[in-house]
């Protein structure tokens, strides 16, 4: 299994954030055709592959994609700041790492709107507040729902964990296939590409990220 391995740290310097970072916090603005002209661009796109739109297997192909993409890219009507809102202070002084491994996704590049397959595996440092577990993998849910890049992907997630809870640090690593790769072009199945952002004190401190490492690859870490 190949691997390639990419580190994107924070765009942000001393806490301040640029338009980039906040555009991620928000629900995207988008202009969305009608459910006709949907259907009507999947048709085109079932001609262009040579294949009889009429036949009866395809009728109500159209239809379906539709549908399938409103659920595939569902990212784009939630907020994942909204969904990191609301915290728990009563944390009877724990204030070490929290690590939620193993988060399975389904993105789409958004160069061929082909999928990538992966995991998200992400921790961050309290500093007075936790939110709960679910949350962070819903917003790895989020981003994963619109088209994406592994690498922009990534840091979007630590990004807004790190503006919404504010904790001293946070690490993210994503490792994901490429079905761009696998299924077009080099055509290489089971590569796996691994990407990974830090924050604050992960950032600063190798000691830290050595640990966030070492706890992936332990079992029970």
């Amino acid at each position: 299994m190949d691997a390639v391995i990419k580190n994107f740290p924070p765009h942000t310097e001393k806490g301040e954030k640029t338009a980039e970072t906040k555009s991620y916090m928000d629900k995207p603005v988008t202009d969305r055709p009608s459910q006709e002209e949907v259907e009507n661009a999947v048709r085109t796109l079932l001609r262009w592959t040579g294949d009889d739109i009429a036949r009866e297997g395809l009728v109500e192909t159209p239809k379906r994609v539709a549908k399938a993409y409103s659920e595939m890219f569902s990212g784009y009507d939630q907020c994942p700041a909204e969904e990191l809102g609301r915290t728990f202070e009563e944390v009877q002084g724990y204030n070490d790492m929290v690590l939620i491994k193993d988060i399975s996704f389904h993105s789409h590049c958004e160069h061929h709107m082909v999928p990538i397959i992966g995991k998200a595996h992400v921790a961050y440092l309290p500093d007075g507040k936790v939110v709960g577990l679910s949350k962070i993998a819903r917003v790895v849910d989020i981003f994963a729902r619109r088209l994406q890049t592994q690498e922009a992907m990534t840091a979007q997630i630590a990004h807004v964990i790190q503006d919404v809870l504010k904790p001293r640090g946070v690490a993210v690593l994503v490792e994901a296939e490429h079905m761009c790769m696998a299924m077009r072009g080099i055509r290489k199945q089971g590569s796996v590409t691994l990407t990974t952002t830090f924050t604050g004190v992960y950032r600063e401190d190798l000691q830290e990220q050595a640990r966030f490492m070492t706890m992936l690859r332990d079992k029970h870490g």
